[in-house]
Formats: C-alpha cells, structure tokens, sequence
C-alpha cells in the first residue's frame, strides 16, 4: 500500500493513497505508532480527499536517526574522483532537517553558497534489529520513499566531515508517501531520477548500487540497533551539482524534482534567506 503522513487542523494523521485522492485511515498516530502497532488493515474513517487539497507531511517525523551513505553507485565516486569505500561511507542527517512533499528547502547565503541535489531511495525500517543478516534484514524493511540528500558543498568538503552540510534545516526532504515493501519487489530495478527547472540531472538505476540494500542494512546493525521508523539513505548516482563542468548550484526559486519508478515523485522548492 501506499500510505501518506498529512495534516489535519495542526496534527498528524495518516491515510491511503488510492490514484489521485487520500482516503484517512481509522488510526490514532503517526507513522511509527503505526508501524509499531502491526496494523495493516486498510480501515478508512471518511471519504476519499484529491490530493491536491491536502497537505502532506514527511512520512516519517520524528524518527530516532536517518543515516545515509556516500559514494554508492559507482559512477557517482567516479565523477566525483572518491575512492569506492572498502566499506560502506556511513554519515547522519539530524532530524530537524526533514521536510515533507512540496515544502520549501531554504538556507541562508551567509551560511552557504553551494547548495547540491542528490535523489535517493530511502529505506524506512519496521523492525528493531541489531546485528542482523542480510536475509534477515530486509524482512525488517517496512517501506520506501524518495528523497533528496540536499548538500551544502562549501560546509561539507571545507570541514572534512559532512554533518554539518548535510543537517542544515530543510536539507532532507522525504516523500510525498511510503510504499510498504510487499509492493517494491525488487529495490534494485527502479529508475531513479532528478530534475532541477524541469532539466534532467540525474537518470540513473537503483541496480547500480555498490552495497546493496540488505548488505547495508546488515552492516549498519552491527554498530547501531535500528529501531522503526529509522530512515536510511541508500546513496545517489551521478549528474549532481557540484561535479558538473561548470558546477550547477541550486539557487533561489528553483524546482526540485526527485522520481523513483514505483515510488513517487518529491517536489519541493528552494527560498535562500
């Protein structure tokens, strides 16, 4: 299925996803109470709503981490000139950096300049795991969705490390909805894409991960248990900004446009401050 976060007078609720409409389901929570509940039933408390009169939130908001990887398809490290990890590059998004579908991505020029794209499949768990096999891992998978791994450039290569251009504010947008995995058949065959302005950037293939998605998620419940809720990013391919000849940077008013085949489409908009 697919099922949405949205907003109701100031709180979350959830709903189903049903062609161009959100139908709300009978359910008192969010995203990870519903994950935690076991509930899969499909009950619905009130007609179906056309999606353009709701607005969605990210489809997880308050998860306990949203860990992602760098340099995971091998022509993003070949375009970048970075050497493919001989495990797997592991870094945090702090959560305040979550927005959902159609929300405004924003930075202040004081703090930087150099504002990058990057669309990623994301992994939502549904199970507390720790030290997991591969098998066993991505039966602990609970669902999909799209998102931008926004990268202030100037921040991330001037530190040497990447929490701090990777966790400014607004810098994850998630969504628009989760698909649940029974209906992702295989994670590693979907085209994924961008577009900044309407102009494809990126158009690429989840196959061309160097880790795969069970092998990641096995590798990082080693070192941290993983709890519903938790996001992972499985990396970007190429065509970002920054290794453009010359570089594009997102700027002021843009359009960003993140799809992933069977997924969904994330759009947001950039506003500097």
């Amino acid at each position: 299925m697919k099922i949405a976060q949205f907003y109701e007078k100031n709180r979350i609720r959830l709903g189903l996803i049903r062609g161009n409409a959100l139908v709300p389901i009978d359910f008192d929570g969010d995203m990870i109470d519903f994950i935690k509940s076991g509930q899969r039933s499909e009950t619905c408390g009130s007609s179906a709503i056309p999606l353009d009169q709701v607005k969605l939130a990210p489809p997880v908001t308050r998860p306990s981490k949203i860990m992602a990887l760098g340099l995971n398809y091998k022509d993003h490290a070949e375009e970048s000139k970075g050497k493919i990890p001989e495990v797997p590059l592991v870094f945090a998004k702090f959560p305040n950096s979550l927005i959902g579908h159609k929300d405004q991505i924003t930075w202040d020029i004081n703090v930087t300049k150099k504002v990058d794209y990057e669309a990623e499949l994301a992994v939502v768990m549904g199970k507390t795991i720790h030290n997991c096999h591969e098998t066993e891992a991505i039966k602990a998978v609970f669902g999909y969705t799209c998102a931008n791994d926004v990268s202030a450039r100037d921040l991330q290569f001037g530190d040497g490390q990447w929490v701090r251009g990777k966790s400014l504010d607004t810098f994850c947008p998630v969504g628009p909805w989760l698909v649940t995995s029974d209906e992702v058949v295989d994670p590693h065959s979907l085209k994924i894409r961008f577009w900044l302005n309407g102009r494809l950037m990126q158009d690429s293939h989840t196959g061309l991960m160097i880790v795969s998605i069970p092998a990641l998620i096995s590798f990082l419940s080693r070192h941290f248990t993983l709890v519903p809720g938790d996001i992972i990013l499985t990396g970007t391919p190429s065509g970002v900004g920054a290794f453009r000849k010359p570089p594009v940077y997102m700027e002021d008013g843009d359009e960003a446009v993140v799809e992933i085949e069977g997924i969904g489409r994330l759009v947001n908009w950039c506003r500097t401050e």
